[in-house]
């Protein structure tokens, strides 16, 4: 299958652009202003675009995304993937295995021991070792049951100044959550400019500085009169105060909007507030990684504090044979040591690892789907070891 593979790497000139720019548009339906404006947006972001040549012509692209991802407390280094697209005469022949493995590999060797991407199909990328991993849920307000009144806190508009302080604010939220993102330039990006436009800013202050923020955008529900809905990129509240003074504000806008819908966990604390539940909150989409470096990843994340316990592993991986085979992961007091050997207690595939990773699904339900063998006292231990809050991801890319 290797063999097929001509070249790979990044666009040497602007007919390879222009040859890019014609896969996504036809992958996505986009069209190609939009396209080259969001491949524009990768470069500036910080992340790159890779296509996959055969038989002398651009057949596959990808877009790398350098970034982190919090498991346990604990930043774990995450390559992101984006942009996947396969030329229309090309599908069906193996040429988007092909594009992903390399893209793996490049990461892999780069030093990240994660990859997570969005799927719009899942059979290529299980192929390739990727296994859902997390959620990212829809949180849809009715503003007409947002009551509160707090005008404690100080509110204004966002300027560029601002944003170290917003980036401290995001960083002490998520490193406590599970699955979220350190951001890299490309996602903060998104946040301020999504697909290209321009999201506004607002944060609240008290006596210690910033202690919450938002990003919204507005838009009109028709063409005629004057009714909206509020789109968030971003809804961060380190305090009970700011987060009532957030909502205070959004629900300023109930004599023109309807309806405030942000991406979060399948909880948000936030909504715990309300008087009624004047929400919905529905899945949006399921997220997939792949564990490039298996006792790299196991030893990065963190483990819930005070606990101690041994884990012997056994894992298949078809692409990377430097996770094949047995591992023991060693927990003491939340910290992880991972060495090769032990008994194999627990046999499972790289993408079953993937599941297990962040808590997304148990061990004795990826055992009852058929994907993972251990007997009960290891399948207690491993249970211990990953537990946590479902693990969740509010940032697209």
């Amino acid at each position: 299958m290797e063999a097929a593979v001509v070249d790979f790497g990044a666009p040497r000139d602007e007919r390879e652009l222009a040859s890019a720019d014609d896969i996504l548009s036809q992958a996505f339906a986009m069209t190609s202003e939009f396209t080259l404006g969001w491949l524009r947006r990768v470069e500036e972001g910080g992340a790159r675009l890779r296509l996959l040549r055969e038989g002398g012509a651009v057949a596959a692209t990808a877009a790398l995304i350098p970034m982190g991802q919090w498991w346990g407390g604990r930043r774990v280094s995450l390559g992101g993937i984006a942009g996947v697209g396969v030329a229309p005469a090309r599908r069906g022949q193996g040429t988007g295995v092909r594009l992903m493995s390399q893209v793996l590999r490049e990461l892999r060797a780069e030093g990240h021991v994660l990859a997570g991407l969005y799927p719009s199909t899942q059979p290529l990328y299980r192929r390739v070792g990727f296994e859902q991993a997390g959620a990212c849920f829809e949180h849809r307000l009715q503003l007409s049951g947002v009551d509160f009144q707090e005008r404690t806190l100080a509110l204004r508009p966002v300027d560029a100044a601002d944003m170290p302080a917003l980036h401290d604010v995001y960083l002490r939220h998520a490193r406590k959550q599970m699955g979220w993102l350190d951001r890299g330039p490309y996602i903060w990006n998104r946040v301020r400019q999504p697909r290209g436009q321009n999201a506004y800013g607002y944060l609240v202050e008290g006596a210690s500085g910033v202690e919450g923020y938002l990003f919204l955008s507005r838009h009109n529900l028709s063409a005629f009169g004057h009714k909206q809905e509020l789109r968030l990129t971003d809804f961060v509240a380190l305090t009970p105060a700011a987060g009532r003074r957030l909502l205070s504000f959004l629900g300023d806008h109930r004599s023109l909007a309807a309806e405030v819908i942000w991406r979060g966990g399948p909880v948000h604390p936030l909504l715990f507030l309300l008087r009624e539940q004047s929400y919905q909150v529905k899945l949006g989409d399921y997220w997939m990684l792949r564990v490039l470096d298996v006792p790299g990843a196991l030893q990065a994340r963190g483990y819930p504090p005070g606990l101690s316990g041994a884990l012997h592993l056994e894992v298949v991986d078809d692409l990377f044979p430097e996770n094949q085979g047995r591992f023991v992961l060693e927990v003491e007091e939340g910290e992880a040591q991972v060495r090769p050997g032990g008994e194999g207690d627990m046999k499972l595939h790289v993408r079953a690892l993937a599941a297990l990773y962040g808590g997304f699904l148990s061990p004795a339900a990826l055992q009852l789907a058929g994907v993972l063998e251990a007997d009960d006292t290891t399948l207690r231990t491993a249970e211990a070891l990953f537990s946590g809050t479902p693990p969740a991801m509010p940032d697209m890319f």
